[in-house]
């Protein structure tokens, strides 16, 4: 009996741990199925899908000859060789393979990298052509592999280098249109993901396929003319090497469109050897990004707003003395001696900051630059004209720079009665020429742009619709009265050097500098604005000189780079004379 209740004890005791090994199992497996079956549906999709990324092809860049699209910057393969020092055998032989056919593009310590056998890669040139890796590969190199890269190449040197940017190492576009329209231009790369055999076969059945096309980038055609902006860069270098300057920019756009046909700065750069420059300040486009004083262009600006508002005329008269006292300032003429009752049209003729600050005063009360004066001056120069506001230009860096509202504190009197000559106010030089191209085109503000139109992959160049204008600034009498004045104002001194039979209006501008906070006697920028054509105006031109500690005039200095611009352009444009 004793022996049947211990078996019996043992089968219960057996049965027991079965019944747990059991348990482990079944919760083991519900762990591993259940629990866990995310996890390892991940691990097997690791293994089994493969995932890669397909690079788009960055979109070219073409300029203008004419009305026919020729490139500018266009995309070339290269190659970066590298080594696996773990499995290259004849050293030697690789080192004087790399050294004969990469030439200085190879690295300077070959022997020092294939000896670091702790490494798996290490690289040996870089940016070498297709046929130099083809070369390469032909010596058939035990532990020697390329990478296929993609750079930019520039059929036209330096042209337009800050209008165009560069693209960096990383291949994000820097500066230019490469910096402004980089998202259009880098495209979208694609995807291909297939599931795989143990050898990497894709099978062509199941869910985890994808196959998503690279899209290209954009092919942009710019409104840049290739034979304007080759003419305007070596007119303004021409120019600052005459006066012994040290910066210049030059602008000429279409005012009837807002289109940019040349657009160039310098000191300038080349875009396909960007890392050999030493100042960053190279890369920036100062037509767009460096925003200054004006000095006396702007008077065409209050002259405008003046007429529009029904306080003068050309023929308006004011006692000049040379001064003028606001609040507790007195303004000068940097010219003097046109002194007694003469017209606003003398005035601008004469450049005189005095006649000017007179408009100022007639938007108010007729003595004072009043709240409503100020409120005028500001409604036209910063909301109609876009001074101190972004333009929208599709070029990386642009600065809206700073017009003071009159609601500002230092909105005062003063400070506006400094704008109406253009001091007092930090606006770039892309407003002032669209502001300017809107008060002699017929009052028509047009947002100015480098854009002509796009290639398609076929290769066919597909023009954007002509611009519409975004508001009126001024009313058409008053446009004209403005291409009057400003043809009257360039006659008093300069028409002489331009091309007879044509319509050439414009007006200087010298401008001091703050120098930590404070005016300084020893430096101004020199500007001239300015345009061209016979019944309407085909092109603005406007030029911007300075240089460190040197004093540079609007007119003896700047003007002649636009004479020189604006014959050149009556004769490219093929304009023939009137009478």
């Amino acid at each position: 009996m004793k022996l049947e209740l211990q078996h019996g004890s043992r089968s219960r005791i057996l049965a027991g741990l079965i019944l747990l090994v059991a348990a482990v199992f079944v919760i083991r497996l519900f762990y591993l199925q259940v629990i866990q079956h995310g996890y390892y549906v991940g691990l097997s999709t690791a293994e089994q899908v493969k995932r890669l990324t397909i690079p788009a092809k960055r979109g070219l860049i073409y300029a203008l000859d004419g009305t026919t699209p020729v490139q500018l910057v266009l995309n070339q393969d290269v190659y970066t060789v590298f080594a696996d020092p773990q499995t290259t055998t004849d050293n030697s032989k690789i080192i004087d393979t790399i050294q004969k056919i990469a030439g200085g593009n190879a690295q300077s310590n070959l022997q020092e990298k294939l000896d670091n056998k702790a490494s798996r890669y290490q690289v040996l040139a870089t940016r070498i052509t297709r046929a130099q890796a083809d070369l390469i590969k032909a010596e058939n190199l035990r532990g020697i592999g390329f990478q296929d890269l993609t750079q930019r190449v520039y059929p036209e040197g330096a042209l337009a280098a800050q209008v165009l940017g560069f693209v960096d190492y990383t291949g994000n576009g820097q500066y230019g249109v490469e910096g402004g329209l980089d998202d259009q231009l880098k495209g979208t790369d694609g995807i291909l993901q297939s599931v795989t055999d143990v050898s990497d076969v894709p099978l062509t059945i199941g869910d985890k396929n994808v196959n998503i096309p690279a899209k290209n980038g954009t092919n942009e055609v710019l409104s840049i003319d290739r034979s304007v902006q080759s003419y305007a860069e070596q007119a303004l270098a021409n120019g600052i090497k005459r006066v012994k300057a040290t910066n210049g920019s030059i602008l000429v756009m279409d005012p009837q469109t807002g289109r940019v046909m040349a657009m160039a700065n310098l000191p300038s750069f080349s875009p396909a050897d960007f890392t050999s420059v030493t100042d960053p300040a190279a890369f920036n486009n100062g037509v767009v990004s460096a925003p200054y004083e004006p000095g006396s262009d702007i008077k065409t600006l209050t002259l405008a707003t003046g007429i529009e508002k029904g306080v003068i005329g050309l023929d308006t008269t004011y006692n000049n003395t040379d001064y003028i006292k606001v609040d507790d300032r007195v303004i000068t003429n940097a010219f003097k001696g046109q002194t007694g009752n003469i017209t606003i049209q003398h005035a601008l003729n004469w450049s005189l900051n005095t006649g000017f600050v007179t408009i100022a005063e007639k938007l108010g009360d007729g003595s004072t630059i009043t709240k409503q004066a100020r409120d005028t001056m500001y409604d036209y120069f910063h909301n109609k004209f876009g001074l101190g506001t972004l333009t929208g230009i599709e070029v990386g860096g642009e600065v809206a720079g700073t017009v003071i509202s009159p609601d500002d504190p230092d909105g005062n009197a003063v400070r506006y009665s400094n704008m109406a000559f253009g001091q007092g106010l930090d606006v770039t030089m892309i407003q002032v020429a669209a502001a300017f191209s809107s008060v002699i085109n017929g009052g028509h503000y047009y947002k100015p742009t480098v854009l002509a139109g796009t290639v398609d992959a076929n290769g066919a160049y597909i023009p954007l619709p002509a611009p519409s204008p975004l508001r009126t600034t001024i009313s058409k009498a008053t446009s004209d009265q403005i291409l009057q004045a400003t043809q009257t104002a360039r006659c008093t001194f300069y028409c002489r050097q331009d091309k007879p039979g044509y319509t050439i209006g414009g007006k200087t501008g010298t401008s001091q500098t703050l120098v930590n906070g404070v005016y300084v006697d020893n430096q101004t920028v020199g500007t001239y604005l300015g345009y061209g054509g016979t019944d309407t105006p085909r092109y603005v031109i406007m030029v911007q000189v300075s240089g460190q500690n040197m004093n540079i005039e609007g007119g003896t200095d700047v003007e002649p780079i636009f004479s020189d611009m604006s014959n050149w352009m009556i004769d490219h444009l093929k304009l023939q004379p009137k009478g």
